[in-house]
């Protein structure tokens, strides 16, 4: 089974995957928001993504190798989805596009905060972040020392949110 290509370019490569307007939006909210389900992905999107655009791109995701799909044990149409190697290696990326938009683009705060630590926090909170990433996906054990970075990117997160909130008040 070949699939075609426009070429062998690897920026293109991942362009075919990941290229679309979609696809690494639902990735960010798997691995920034933990959010596991399809009602959850759908819900809480901050962006407003329409239930059959997300299941489409779950199934490409899925079928990409950039996340699994497995059945809830607690229901048995429901299902969780987990990041993958594949795509817990997109943490510079995200990074990188994060410092970038914050950079060149009008960005709200409470939204920019996550990308703005990634990239102050640099290297060390990237490998650190995919370490979580792995135990929470993969069920590999976190390394004992490693400090939770998510749970870190999610109150600084929620403290900007809060305040600007109280500010609105």
């Amino acid at each position: 089974m070949s699939e075609s290509h426009r070429s062998g370019c690897p920026i293109n490569l991942t362009l075919e995957i990941l290229g679309d307007r979609w696809s690494l939006i639902v990735i960010r909210d798997v691995m920034f928001g933990n959010r596991r389900h399809f009602r959850e992905l759908l819900q809480n999107s901050e962006e407003g993504i329409a239930s059959n655009i997300l299941a489409d791109r779950l199934k490409k995701l899925v079928d990409k190798g950039l996340l699994s799909r497995a059945d809830d044990p607690s229901h048995k149409q429901k299902g969780i989805y987990s990041l993958t190697e594949m795509s817990i290696d997109l943490v510079p990326l995200f990074a990188e596009m994060g410092a970038w938009g914050r950079k060149y683009l009008d960005v709200s705060e409470d939204l920019a905060i996550r990308a703005e630590l990634l990239e102050k926090g640099g290297r060390d909170l990237w490998r650190d972040f995919m370490a979580e990433l792995r135990a929470l996906h993969l069920g590999t054990s976190m390394p004992a020392d490693t400090p939770s970075a998510l749970a870190r990117l999610t109150a600084a997160y929620l403290d900007v949110k809060a305040r600007m909130e109280k500010a609105v008040s």
